[in-house]
């Protein structure tokens, strides 16, 4: 065999064998890869419940504070008019204040950011909803209810929506989940004391104890 034979076949086997480890190489990395992105998609799908439990939270937050000023708005509403409000547009254009008028709610507080049609639940005096929360108050005020910043100067429609239960019920026993949607029921007309959300889901965050948004009363009653 000729030497330049030799070296031939030599070189064309070194070019087989680095064709074949380029080939590895490239199988190597193509595992790499496709393991670095199986990592990578089992972290996000763990960071979406969190991210989602964020949103909601936040979404709490808000609906917390928008519920807080419309128990304030009726607060005012009744003191000024020793009446009950009887819809949310009362709340809205403010009281009369000589030639102008007082703006005790903001227009967005009558929008509900926990449900997707906006509109809060109106919640009436002595109603089964108003006894529920009572009832959790006082629970959560260690079975004592808390008194209302106007005790002492309140008309008689203010404080003879005060509910009075002499029977705590039992809450040892587990309380039904939440059952999920929007309560689609129509607001019936007639004064109000309060309101809730329509959202029916349980809840990320507490509000006096309570995890479920359609038991979240917001009202003048039993603040301090």
């Amino acid at each position: 065999m000729k030497s330049s034979d030799f070296h031939q076949i030599v070189l064309s086997g070194c070019g087989r064998l680095e064709r074949q480890q380029r080939r590895d190489e490239e199988g190597y990395a193509l595992v790499a890869l496709i393991a670095m992105m199986s990592i990578f998609a089992v972290i996000a799908l763990s960071a979406v419940p969190n991210f989602r439990q964020q949103a909601q939270r936040e979404r709490e937050i808000e609906a917390m504070a928008r519920g807080e000023e419309i128990a304030e708005a009726i607060r005012l509403y009744i003191l000024e008019k020793r009446t009950l409000p009887t819809s949310m547009e009362q709340l809205t254009e403010g009281l009369p204040r000589g030639t102008k008028k007082l703006q005790i709610m903001r227009s967005y507080a009558a929008v509900d950011p926990l449900t997707e049609s906006g509109e809060w639940k109106l919640i009436r005096p002595k109603g089964p909803e108003m006894i529920e929360f009572q009832r959790q108050v006082m629970l959560y005020n260690g079975g004592t209810m808390p008194e209302t910043r106007d005790a002492q100067r309140v008309p008689d429609v203010y404080r003879n929506v005060l509910v009075q239960i002499n029977n705590l019920v039992d809450t040892s026993s587990e309380e039904d989940a939440a059952p999920g949607g929007e309560d689609s029921s129509e607001n019936s007309s007639g004064p109000f004391i309060g309101v809730v959300s329509r959202s029916r889901r349980n809840a990320v965050i507490n509000y006096y104890g309570i995890d479920r948004h359609d038991q979240w009363i917001f009202t003048p009653l039993f603040r301090q």
